[in-house]
């Protein structure tokens, strides 16, 4: 009886134990199973991966070497709203690109954003500039050097701020861009005082003082007009007179992830989400009498 009672004693122990220890943790998901993905994932993964993405810039490269030549050979030829063909005719030539998107991928920055699920800041911005990590967009390398072996001075006027343009050098060295070596031909927000806003009419007209502009190549609507702000539709509008300068005079290189495009579309408000989802266009569906097709309403 009493070996029965002893026993009887251990299991219930036993028992007791296992019921007040603790549970295997359960697996905790990742952070990025467990928030909302960063607005910029597919856009980044698309210029990061894509052969699309890859094609379109190496397209536009080659048209602006076609271009190139066309305008070197036509000396009423300018790519700047900011300047006169005429008064320009016997300037030397130069093309201006941007930076930022347009010879230079900073699709790794971007990519830290999305992995870290925060916003653009200048906090993280500058210390990855001054890494000098980013690599040459397709197309972009091969066509400066062209446009230099040709004569045609190359400037890049970015919106990199004047204490980075060091490292901007050095990283466009880098990647083999031309810079040129008696002249400044990087030209950054802040570097003169008259250069501190972000728009680039007044840094285009400083080029155009000494050069025929033959080609404008960029990621932004800024990148070619004075103003690039306004809403979708006036922006559209403010370009209308320009229209046949796409693919001639001015280039434009693909970029999802940012922009004044995006600027445009949000606007001052605070909810950037909301105002993206009311600005797409869903069309009108459209039933026939034997069919339940969804067509698109024409704009």
């Amino acid at each position: 009886m009493m070996r029965f009672s002893t026993l009887l004693f251990a299991i219930v122990f036993v028992v007791s134990c296992a019921s007040r220890a603790p549970k295997p943790a359960t697996p905790v998901p990742s952070q990025s199973s467990t928030t909302s993905p960063h607005e910029n994932l597919n856009a980044v993964l698309w210029m990061q991966t894509a052969l699309e993405y890859q094609a379109s810039a190496l397209q536009a490269y080659r048209a602006a070497r076609l271009q190139l030549d066309a305008a070197l050979a036509d000396r009423s030829w300018t790519a700047a709203i900011e300047q006169n063909a005429a008064e320009a005719s016997q300037l030397p030539p130069a093309v201006i690109l941007d930076v930022d998107e347009t010879v230079l991928d900073n699709s790794y920055y971007q990519a830290r954003m999305v992995r870290d699920n925060t916003p653009y800041t200048t906090g993280t911005w500058d210390p990855w500039v001054l890494e000098m990590r980013a690599t040459a967009i397709p197309g972009a390398r091969e066509f400066t050097q062209y446009a230099a072996q040709k004569g045609v001075a190359v400037f890049y006027v970015t919106n990199r701020t004047a204490n980075l343009e060091e490292a901007t050098r050095r990283n466009l060295a880098a990647e083999k861009f031309p810079l040129g070596e008696n002249v400044d031909t990087v030209l950054t927000r802040g570097e003169r005082p008259e250069w501190s806003a972000s728009a680039k009419g007044p840094r285009r007209a400083f080029i155009a003082g000494s050069y025929r502009i033959l080609l404008l190549v960029g990621d932004d609507l800024s990148d070619f007009v004075v103003d690039a702000s306004g809403t979708p539709a006036e922006r559209e509008q403010r370009t209308l007179p320009y229209a046949e300068w796409w693919g001639r005079r001015w280039i434009m290189l693909p970029n999802p992830t940012y922009g004044s495009w995006e600027r445009a579309v949000v606007g001052n408000e605070k909810d950037h989400l909301a105002a993206r989802r009311r600005a797409l266009k869903y069309g009108t569906a459209v039933q026939t009498p034997n069919s339940k097709i969804e067509t698109p309403k024409q704009p």
